[in-house]
């Protein structure tokens, strides 16, 4: 039996000893600062399918790849850009987004996540009545204002009308032209206790009393409805914008595109040849889903909305991206939890609402690595602050250390006064103002005390946790390479105008005008008027002549557009014949299509105004290959070439 656990334990060694050693597996030194094979292998893995040129998937081509990012990481910390403000604010908040996925209490978050859900299926409508109160009035002015507020819901429960009573009594500011009516709201819409209460209070209801971080309040529920679901739409967009260019009036041209849908016109066919929503007009103007809320223009998605079934379209409605038509394809059923769940998660570990889990988190960690509470900070920091912060400008010169006490012990890490000092001074601006010293130091210790737990809690994770420990470390190095690429490459080739200018001249060449045509495109609807345009083109009449000549105000027969058109631009036919004056006619799905050629531009060099973000692609690609040259022969890099070859066998086997 003893040599049986003898041996194991010795395999056990081994095993353990041989993953160290992988896992610390030097492939490449930068001056002599170690790389890893266990980088190197997890970076190729993910990153194989990204790479475009073939030649550079094979092990040693992308070691060039790798390696190039690895000097680049080396620079940005030899430019300090890890000390940057910005650079630490970015990373510090995604790992603590991060961590989260290791921290958070499952069970908690879970029943707050399915609550969360449970109430996204309806939509509220209250009103309310407010008597402000803040969480750090002394207790003789919340005595005052909870004993008012009692008043108040009694004069409602007796069957006053509760508009009025909030006009006359409510200390919300927009109560006495709203009479504190919200309208409707749903999940997340408002703070968590007030969310509670209005959901849990019956339609026709008054709800108890209410606090808040505002005050007390008193919600009569109005309505209760189900959520609306999710719609796919189509749309064909005319933009507003100034295009000198073009010629028509947008507006003219979103009604005779209108029109055409009214006389039977393919929405498809439309959108693919007229909207200028190029992305949604090569589906057939076809959009993502969304609900209500999801879409930056409120109009949009009211007139969405509006369409009652299935194939209906709405008429033109201007938004500020230009004129939309809209058709309603499809409408979604409301999602299950399950397909919620992982969002829903997100954000009630994002709201106020997380406070039942911080408390958790803190019991936890204070139970993994030992918490030992050594000084309590209440009653030095009465006397250490001063009334400037209460004014959220208080600061401090130094902390003698013979008064620089420890307050908590967590794992092996002190917690001390100058620590706290220090929060308060970042922190404090970033917070309401308190009224007294006391809430201000209950407060600001809640949050300093989470804040130290759950950095400690972090910085263990990385040494603990090799997958986490691998995806924060690429983050990290994708911020510094972002920020050292900005500093070194785009801003310097964005602000080098005579460099650009220069660069321009060099290679200008590359960038030339293929055969282009001045002249107008006509898109008749049928036979009939493609003939009469034809004719009309060929007496060399107008834009306007001819759209006068043969559309009317109940129908229009054709769309005129005049320009200049590069040769396979997609506002010609395809096969279309270069030569002046006016084309044959073309068919193109249901549309007939001539062209009257005026001029015909030959070949030539672009303007470097007329290709600039073009040119200026090209010039930063050109200032990275020059810079990662330098970066190339200012790091010592050597690769040990028996570890990239017993790595290339085992990555490419």
């Amino acid at each position: 039996m003893n040599t049986k656990l003898g041996s194991l334990f010795f395999v056990l060694l081994c095993s353990i000893s041989l993953f160290a050693q992988e896992k610390k597996e030097v492939l490449l030194t930068i001056d002599d600062v170690p790389v890893y094979t266990s980088e190197f292998k997890r970076v190729y893995k993910k990153n194989l399918d990204l790479v475009q040129d073939e030649s550079q998937k094979n092990v040693e081509s992308y070691l060039d790849l790798f390696i190039d990012y690895k000097l680049k990481v080396a620079e940005a910390y030899d430019q300090k850009l890890h000390e940057k403000e910005g650079y630490r604010s970015e990373y510090a908040k995604y790992q603590e987004q991060f961590s989260r996925n290791y921290l958070y209490e499952d069970k908690f978050v879970d029943d707050l996540a399915l609550e969360a859900y449970n109430r996204s299926l309806e939509d509220v409508d209250a009103s309310h009545i407010l008597v402000l109160s803040g969480l750090d009035d002394v207790p003789q002015d919340t005595l005052a204002a909870y004993n008012k507020i009692l008043k108040i819901r009694e004069r409602a429960m007796n069957g006053e009308d509760f508009e009025a009573l909030a006009k006359e009594t409510s200390e919300e500011p927009a109560a006495k032209d709203s009479g504190g009516r919200l309208g409707y709201f749903s999940v997340f819409s408002l703070v968590y206790p007030f969310e509670t209460a209005a959901y849990n209070t019956a339609v026709g209801g008054i709800s108890d009393v209410v606090r808040t971080q505002y005050g007390y309040h008193i919600i009569k529920v109005h309505d209760k409805r189900k959520r609306s679901p999710e719609i796919t739409t189509s749309h064909i967009m005319v933009s507003d914008k100034e295009d000198a260019t073009r010629t028509f009036n947008p507006k003219e041209r979103i009604q005779e595109i209108y029109q055409l849908l009214q006389q039977g016109e393919s929405f498809e066919s439309l959108a693919k040849q007229f909207s200028d929503d190029k992305n949604s007009g090569k589906q057939g103007g076809k959009l993502n889903k969304f609900g209500k809320g999801d879409l930056r223009s409120t109009a949009f998605e009211d007139a969405a909305y509006a369409l009652e079934n299935v194939g209906d379209i709405s008429e033109p409605i201007k938004t500020d991206f230009g004129w939309h038509i809209i058709r309603l394809d499809e409408v979604h059923p409301i999602l299950t939890y399950e397909e919620m769940k992982d969002g829903l998660v997100q954000k009630v570990t994002d709201m106020p609402r997380s406070k039942k889990i911080t408390n958790q988190i803190n019991k936890k960690i204070k139970e993994k690595y030992g918490f030992q509470m050594k000084n309590d900070p209440t009653a030095f920091f009465k006397e250490f602050l001063d009334e400037n912060a209460l004014k959220r400008r208080w600061t401090y010169d130094t902390l003698e250390p013979s008064k620089n006490k420890v307050i908590f012990i967590v794992g092996d890490r002190e917690v001390d006064y100058r620590t706290f000092a220090d929060y308060i001074v970042k922190r404090q601006r970033e917070l309401r103002p308190f009224k007294t010293l006391d809430n201000l130091i209950e407060v600001m210790y809640d949050e300093f005390e989470t804040a130290e737990l759950k950095a400690y809690f972090r910085d263990r994770l990385e040494d603990e946790n090799d997958d986490y420990a691998a995806v924060i470390s690429e983050y990290r190095d994708g911020l510094l390479i972002f920020d050292v690429m900005n500093k070194n490459v785009w801003n310097k080739a964005k602000k080098d105008s005579t460099g650009l200018e220069t660069y321009f001249a060099s290679v200008r060449n590359k960038y030339q005008w293929g055969q282009r045509v001045e002249g107008t495109i006509v898109s008749a609807t049928n036979s009939e008027a493609a003939k009469s345009a034809l004719q009309l083109l060929e007496q060399g009449s107008s834009s306007e002549e001819i759209k006068s000549k043969l559309n009317t105000q109940e129908k229009i027969n054709v769309i005129v557009t005049s320009g200049i058109f590069e040769i396979g631009d997609a506002d010609l036919p395809e096969d279309f014949e270069v030569r002046t004056g006016v084309s044959k006619t073309y068919r193109i799905g249901e549309s007939y299509v001539l062209v009257k050629v005026d001029k015909i531009l030959p070949p030539g060099p672009k303007t470097l105004e007329e290709v600039r973000g073009k040119v200026l692609s090209d010039y930063q690609n050109y200032v990275e290959e020059n810079w990662m040259q330098s970066l190339r022969s200012k790091y010592k890099v050597e690769v040990n070439k028996k570890v990239l070859k017993k790595v290339t066998k085992e990555l490419e086997s």
